[in-house]
């Protein structure tokens, strides 16, 4: 299930072995030339190396006129950024499908079977029901305890005598309890649909996986 390095950083590793390939001969052997075409399209030659080859990229040539190895052109400060860019994104992804990889082989030996991994996620939507209902309750409880304030407060209206201070804050307070309630109930409801739908999601990754590991000799 391992990935094979990207191209980018097989070319990268090419490149330096083949600089590493010239120095090496070039050391061995004072007989070796460079040449390049300049930016105007001229071919050169030259006994060592000059600032235009290292430019433009060269090739070294032997006795017999014969290349023996290119090396590339210098990156331009732009170009140098670019790349180092593109090797950090190369290598930042993977990371994370190592990450996946490690995340997948601890999934399929917790659950060896779909059904013991369906039977965990349904577990989890039923630790979410149970809050849903416990915040139903203490929503209903406290809608109660809200009820029972406005009806003294109508009681007082009725009697034609003003609400009392204390009995307003009371209410007020009560109200904000209440609308807390509200939106922690809306809150855990809306996370239960969304696990449910992520949850589809996991459970067609879990098969893709465990094919996967099927069809591995």
């Amino acid at each position: 299930m391992r990935k094979s390095p990207s191209i980018p950083i097989l070319i990268l590793a090419t490149l330096l072995a083949s600089t590493s390939v010239c120095a090496q001969q070039h050391g061995n052997t004072g007989s070796m030339r460079y040449k390049w075409v300049d930016g105007h399209g001229l071919l050169h030659f030259s006994d060592s190396l000059t600032q235009d080859a290292l430019k433009y990229g060269y090739d070294v040539v032997n006795d017999q006129g014969m290349v023996v190895s290119h090396v590339q052109r210098q990156l331009t400060p732009e170009e140098q950024a670019a790349a180092q860019k593109q090797i950090a994104q190369q290598a930042a992804a993977k990371r994370a499908a190592d990450d996946q990889l490690r995340i997948d082989e601890q999934m399929l030996a917790a659950y060896p079977d779909e059904a013991s991994y369906k039977a965990s996620l349904q577990q989890a939507l039923t630790n979410m029901d149970q809050q849903i209902h416990t915040s139903k309750l203490n929503l209903r409880s406290q809608e109660q305890a809200l009820t029972e304030l406005l009806d003294r407060a109508a009681e007082a209206e009725h009697n034609k005598q003003p609400v009392p201070k204390p009995l307003q804050d009371r209410i007020a307070k009560q109200r904000g309890v209440v609308s807390d309630l509200q939106a922690l109930l809306q809150h855990q409801q809306a996370q239960r649909d969304q696990a449910e739908q992520q949850q589809t999601q996991q459970l067609a990754h879990y098969r893709a996986v465990q094919a996967a590991q099927n069809q591995q000799p």
